[in-house]
């Protein structure tokens, strides 16, 4: 029997009758393994008017009853770790570890969340004029929603939903289509740790169901993470719609190893970064800069790694490496094999000749040596298990190619030279930087987000820059008259 996976509104399944539903897929064997419901206006609607309604309540908890929620919730997700990992394997393909991995990521989140009582505290100024007092308070913003990819789907939403909720909003979730299940069990575990009814609400879908809630007038903010088009997309829309928005776009990572580098620790780098959960993830390695001499030397450590490398079921306890998510998406990753090859690359390592188990959506790690800026392995967001391969004469060379490009999400440097890494910090225009470390994601209680074309709005992803986002400062100015003197006015001037 196949899974059916329904909406999540107002605290328990949607009991409503699809008019459109999509497939779910077992990347591993290419076989259909369940349906999902499509919302239309009218599911979308009654996610939001379930929110709308509980927000006053939510909103009027004290913080200590919303850190209490909110520690239960973490528990429970602990709880259920392997659980939630298993499910996003078998649903996106990524492997057991890459999954569980990805859980313990958006459990940060939620433990940064669980301090919103000291993360909520506004600022105060006494005597501002003779016996008044100012201050700033943050007040949540109402219904929020976040539209989600289908890399990370149960992280992303992390990313969103536990200050959203914590700061006193309510949220509209609406994951990919493409893995859906993993968000309807985080709903019932917020249900089993006490959040009220309709205060997390999910709705799957395609474009009419983003659309729903991008055009509805009762929602506040969208908190968007996806590829560059799409982002554009919802920020512009959204925005003309009067709605605060923060729209996480696509990624071209370049990681520049100079000379003096240590090169068994790029080789790994690189590898990991690479070719982990498939390299359809925004922080992938897509680009090794490798500066002269050590590019020959460099890819050759690469390949050895990669021949090690265990492709298989995400299932599989040996498997490091799983398939791709979709057909369409391992057809689109493969064309690039070619096409680089007819633009002047070299294929170093031709994921299509590894061994794979069955017909599912299967491409090996693959390198493309002596890339070029101008072909459209490097200028594309590839999404996929392969990894270009660019020659530079010198810093100065890698520095300028890596500012040209429109993306800016983010980089990393390996050298041993920590004037070149000082030097390199400061002049990259990316948003996140590692330093001999492959993927350069900052903690929960630092912000996550890109420049230039992989951000749209001024709010990265959870941290305080999460905080801001989910509420709105409201400064309020106080004269208390002194009942000593009768209650008259002690002289605070009425204007000015």
């Amino acid at each position: 029997m196949t899974k059916h996976v329904t909406h999540w509104i107002g605290g328990k399944p949607h009991d409503g009758t699809a008019e459109r539903q999509g497939d779910i897929y077992e990347p591993s064997t290419g076989t259909v393994s369940g349906k999902v419901d499509f919302a239309g206006r009218a599911e979308v609607d009654a996610a939001v008017a379930a929110a709308k309604a509980a927000f006053p309540g939510w909103r009027d908890a004290s913080l200590s009853k919303r850190t209490k929620v909110l520690f239960r919730f973490r528990e429970l997700v602990s709880e259920h770790r392997d659980e939630l990992a298993r499910l996003v394997s078998s649903e996106h393909g990524k492997v057991v570890s890459d999954a569980a991995g990805e859980v313990a990521r958006g459990l940060e989140v939620v433990e940064f969340a669980c301090g919103i009582p000291h993360l909520l505290k506004g600022g105060f100024s006494e005597n501002v004029s003779s016996r008044v007092d100012a201050y700033s308070i943050l007040q949540p913003l109402g219904v929020v929603a976040g539209i989600t990819p289908f890399n990370f789907p149960v992280m992303v939403p992390m990313w969103m939903f536990p200050v959203a909720i914590a700061c006193g909003n309510t949220f509209v979730l609406k994951p990919s289509e493409k893995d859906p299940s993993a968000s309807v069990r985080m709903a019932e575990l917020w249900a089993e740790a006490g959040l009220p009814d309709g205060v997390f609400n999910v709705v799957h879908g395609d474009k009419a169901a983003v659309d729903g809630l991008l055009h509805h007038d009762d929602v506040r903010a969208v908190s968007f993470v996806g590829s560059t088009p799409i982002a554009r997309y919802i920020y512009e829309t959204a925005a003309r719609n009067g709605k605060r928005v923060q729209a996480l776009g696509g990624a071209k990572n370049h990681m520049v190893v100079l000379p003096d580098a240590d090169l068994d620790l790029a080789a790994d780098a690189a590898v990991s970064a690479g070719f982990g959960s498939a390299g359809e993830r925004c922080m992938a390695i897509s680009v090794v800069v490798a500066v002269d001499p050590v590019g020959d030397e460099l890819v050759g450590k690469v390949k050895e790694r990669v021949a090690r490398l265990k492709v298989g079921p995400g299932d599989d306890p040996e498997s490091e490496m799983g398939p791709l998510v979709t057909r369409a998406h391992r057809d689109k990753v493969v064309s690039y094999l070619d096409g680089g090859v007819a633009q002047g690359a070299t294929l170093a390592v031709d994921g299509r000749e590894t061994p794979v188990p069955g017909d599912g959506f299967w491409l090996g790690p693959t390198v493309l040596d002596h890339v070029t800026p101008e072909m459209d392995a490097y200028r594309d967001e590839i999404f996929g298990p392969v990894l270009s391969v660019v020659r530079a004469g010198s810093y100065e060379e890698a520095m300028d190619l890596l500012n040209a490009n429109p993306y800016g999400n983010g980089t990393a440097i390996f050298t041993n030279d920590g004037g070149a890494a000082r030097r390199f910090q400061n002049e990259v225009e990316v948003g996140m930087v590692g330093i001999n470390v492959p993927i350069p994601v900052p903690m929960a209680y630092y912000s996550f987000g890109g420049w230039k074309s992989s951000l749209f709005g001024d709010s990265h992803a959870h941290g305080m820059e999460g905080v801001h986002f989910y509420t709105r400062t409201k400064a309020v100015t106080a004269r208390w008259l002194d009942p000593s003197h009768g209650g008259v006015n002690l002289g605070f001037p009425t204007s000015g």
